[in-house]
């Protein structure tokens, strides 16, 4: 079975339901902080139908997760919004504030608070979770540094306000699991232990129950439906790979 197909993300799902983990939102983690779960978190960067999709089989497996959109006009979709949200799923709001404003802050929070107006417009939003563009020199994370989410009714952020020192983070940014040499912006600080090349290596995973607490994060449209779609994003995804490590490996070298 081809993985980073809706195929092998239902067979994920079963293995998550089947195991003795709680799958849940990341805002029902933050305000519940149950042990033995795994938290699910997907980040809309692109493609909406594909997000819908997702939380489709996750609903059919019984399961709550949460969906960061951004604002961007080709992702903001009040209709696909809507539905997730009532399909059960929490909807966040997938900030990327100071990339617009080019750095400056308070041009940054004046857009956080208009678009964040526009998402409550949808649905009772309460976490937010920054978007990471590599090719940008600012960290979207870095606005509350100067600000506190928490005066803007919100209750978190996943790579704030979750503990990696006890929660397993797994990633599939640049279509792989957890390889650090294509993430720039998607860290959270922790090195994983273990090789996950595979998503059939995460299932292995849940089934050692290595870690009380995982959080799994995705991004719906690396997750096709059709081998035209597959081999397509599969050829984009290692382009972008090659710059993304190459722009890892300046900045691991700057930084030394």
């Amino acid at each position: 079975m081809l993985d980073f197909t809706l195929e092998k993300y239902n067979k994920l799902c079963k293995a998550i339901v089947d195991s003795d983990y709680i799958p849940m939102s990341v805002r029902t983690f933050l305000e519940d902080q149950q042990q033995k779960c795994v938290i699910l978190r997907h980040d809309v960067d692109r493609k909406p139908e594909q997000a819908m999709k997702v939380a489709e089989i996750e609903k059919d497996h019984g399961i709550s997760s949460t969906y960061y959109f951004r604002t961007v006009s080709d992702v903001f979709k009040p209709d696909i919004i809507r539905a997730i949200n009532d399909s059960g799923h929490e909807i966040g709001y997938h900030y990327e504030v100071l990339d617009r404003a080019k750095g400056d802050f308070k041009k940054a929070i004046k857009i956080f608070e208009d678009e964040l107006k526009e998402f409550r417009k949808l649905c009772d939003l309460k976490t937010i979770c920054m978007h990471g563009n590599p090719l940008s020199s600012w960290d979207n994370r870095d606005l509350w540094k100067k600000y506190n989410f928490k005066d803007f009714d919100i209750i978190g952020e996943p790579y704030l306000s979750i503990d990696y020192e006890k929660v397993l983070y797994l990633t599939d940014t640049g279509r792989t699991w957890n390889s650090s040499k294509y993430s720039v912006k998607d860290v959270v600080g922790v090195e994983s232990i273990y090789q996950v090349k595979s998503t059939d290596d995460v299932i292995d995973l849940l089934k050692n129950e290595v870690s009380e607490q995982i959080c799994i994060s995705t991004h719906p449209e690396r997750w096709s439906d059709n081998f035209g779609s597959w081999v397509k994003d599969l050829i984009w995804q290692n382009v972008k790979n090659v710059g993304k490590a190459g722009i890892v490996k300046y900045r691991t070298s700057f930084h030394d």
